[in-house]
């Protein structure tokens, strides 16, 4: 019987930690004999008060140590604060034998990546915090597409429900995939659901009203499709490339160009809901002279070609 071993904090997020022993208490009940023998761990081995739950443990973090697998569930986006108040924990995750399965759901890679385990290794968090993470833990290589990854005896996962993908990962891993798939079946849950980054959003948020940009983006918006290139918006902004390069860097984090590449995905995203356009009518709508061009771009990033994405929506209409 395989050990796991759920470190729970203040900071823990109800839903992650619920989601995970949920999967594997299924994973128990759907076996003979059970596989899997599931221990809460704290800090102290107190009881720990989350937002919607008290949660009774069955030590500190000494019993975590005889446990084959540590599994962190997602401990929020207050980054700082999640790692201030687990400051006693990292110096022991830093020490864990190689042997140990070390495991984080969304968010607590930031736990991982602190106590230093994660450095030259690959590792996933949520999308939104990708920035972040990189320019915290550059020695991480982030494969933020990932919905999870697995280096050696490192697991992560990215956002919300990619831990259920981990956990069944895990389970596969360790009782066979036949489990996972039965377990997938009763929480009525798709394993095949692509890359990450189809859930991020291409565009940043909008920007204020009184922008220097916001008239450039409007019009960008209502031009998309023609022939545009730096020397047009510069013209059209008033001001020298230059400028408008420096200027649409820090207001949006992204060049002209990647700016106008990813409003043209976006139009064909909803352009792929119509079943009557054809992949070539939707390519040259949205600006793009061929259509290879249109879905190299478009599997780049959306993580799936229009084709999957197209039949993805036919599917779940």
């Amino acid at each position: 019987m395989l050990t796991i071993a759920l470190y729970i904090c203040p900071q823990t997020v109800c839903s992650s930690l619920s989601m995970a022993m949920d999967a594997f208490n299924l994973a128990n009940r759907l076996a003979s004999p059970p596989p899997f023998r599931l221990l809460r761990v704290s800090l102290d081995g107190q009881t720990v008060d989350l937002d919607f739950a008290r949660i009774q443990v069955d030590g500190d973090l000494a019993l975590a140590e005889q446990a084959d697998v540590l599994l962190l569930p997602a401990s929020g986006s207050a980054i700082d604060n999640t790692l201030a108040a687990n400051a006693a924990l990292l110096p022991w995750l830093a020490q864990r034998p190689a042997s140990q399965q070390l495991v984080s759901l969304c968010s607590s890679a930031f736990l991982l990546a602190a106590a230093g385990v994660l450095d030259g290794r690959r590792a996933t968090t949520h999308w939104a915090l990708a920035n972040q993470f990189r320019q915290r833990f550059p020695r991480v290589e982030l494969r933020i597409d990932q919905l999870l990854c697995q280096d050696g005896q490192l697991f992560s996962s990215g956002g919300a429900h990619a831990g259920l993908d981990l956990c069944l990962h895990l389970i596969g891993l360790h009782a066979g995939s036949e489990l996972a798939q039965l377990v997938a079946n009763a929480l009525v849950f798709d394993t095949q659901r692509g890359a990450q980054t189809r859930f991020a959003p291409l565009l940043p948020a909008p920007l204020p009203h009184d922008s220097q940009l916001g008239p450039l983006l409007q019009w960008m918006q209502q031009h998309h499709g023609e022939s545009i290139d730096l020397n047009r918006l510069a013209t059209q902004a008033n001001c020298s490339s230059r400028t408008l390069l420096r200027r649409f860097k820090a207001s949006t984090g992204l060049t002209p160009n990647d700016y106008l590449q990813r409003l043209r995905i976006s139009a064909a995203q909803r352009a792929l809901h119509d079943p009557g356009c054809s992949l070539e009518q939707i390519a040259s709508q949205v600006g793009y002279g061929d259509r290879a061009t249109f879905a190299k771009l478009f599997k780049q990033l959306c993580g799936e070609t229009p084709g999957a994405f197209r039949k993805r929506l036919r599917q779940s209409a």
